[in-house]
């Protein structure tokens, strides 16, 4: 299973050609993808357009939608967070270690573009999903 970042959805959603972009055209009705609750809060609160936030909603709620958060999961975070800050590295979003998290403990690939994720994967093991086509 991919799960796609709320950085990919955005660009996405505002018609940006990016190699993330790409990689999700190539995958959207071929491969099994899926989001968190997180992420979905992430996406659709940003729609100005009543019109485009039901577009949106009717895609994303099609996919499979994970519960991303609960008590083991909040205290395997903060360990990945503390991990990283003694590394020296700082991840400004408190949801995108909530996330990257996840995708470790559920052994997900994450689509993303947001370089968060970065430290996840060169030092936490995430998946991260190839964007070279």
């Amino acid at each position: 299973m991919i799960l796609v970042d709320s950085s990919v959805w955005i660009d996405y959603f505002n018609g940006r050609e990016t190699p993330e972009t790409n990689k999700l055209d190539t995958l959207l009705g071929v491969e099994p993808l899926a989001i968190g609750d997180l992420i979905l809060i992430e996406v659709l609160q940003g729609f100005r357009s009543d019109v485009d936030h039901q577009t949106a909603k009717e895609l994303l709620t099609s996919l499979t939608i994970f519960e991303m958060l609960g008590i083991d999961l909040a205290v395997k975070s903060a360990d990945n967070y503390r991990i990283l800050r003694k590394r020296g590295i700082t991840i400004r979003k408190t949801a995108d270690v909530i996330i990257a998290t996840f995708c470790i403990e559920s052994q997900n690939a994450l689509l993303f573009s947001d370089k968060d994720f970065l430290p996840f994967v060169q030092h936490l093991g995430l998946l991260s999903v190839p964007t070279k086509i």
